[in-house]
């Protein structure tokens, strides 16, 4: 008995070999997911970070020590109503108008990548936007990366002044 094995060889064009390059990768894209080609690593670097030793600037209400931060409502309007919130960075603060005259307190410093400057604030829910954690009011995480709540630090309130205790 013969076995005949037939081969047929040929050449792609330019245009089809192109497209298959480009089909091939969307593939690719979408059966591991883009995030599979940009994930998170330890040298990431964190998008639009400014000077860490910078005080909040001068006529915002907020002051800074070591220990402490203290806000004046009466002028930090940003912090007035329920769902207001600042993030300061000399200290390293999220606070947030939880209402009936109370705040909470977070680090800035996310749990998952150390990221402590590019923070958001929208439905109740604090984004650190370099890798996309969310933390609820409390700091609990709502979803990952992050699979550590925010710190939170004791904040008081006397007339209208907040004081935050880092210490």
């Amino acid at each position: 008995m013969k076995t005949t094995t037939h081969i047929q060889t040929g050449s792609l064009t330019g245009e089809r070999r192109e497209f298959l390059k480009k089909s091939g990768s969307l593939a690719v894209m979408s059966l591991f997911g883009v995030a599979f080609f940009t994930g998170c690593s330890s040298d990431d670097t964190e998008p639009n970070m400014p000077d860490s030793g910078n005080p909040p600037a001068a006529g915002t209400g907020i002051t800074t020590t070591a220990d402490a931060v203290t806000v004046d409502l009466s002028v930090a309007t940003s912090l007035a109503s329920p769902g207001g919130w600042a993030l300061v960075t000399a200290s390293r603060v999220l606070i947030v108008n939880m209402g009936n005259n109370t705040y909470n307190a977070l680090t800035s410093i996310c749990t998952h990548s150390q990221c402590d400057r590019n923070w958001t604030f929208a439905n109740n829910v604090f984004t650190c936007t370099c890798h996309g954690s969310r933390f609820d009011r409390n700091g609990a995480v709502v979803n990952g990366p992050a699979t550590q709540p925010l710190s939170s630090y004791p904040a008081t309130v006397s007339n209208s002044t907040l004081t935050v205790n880092l210490g």
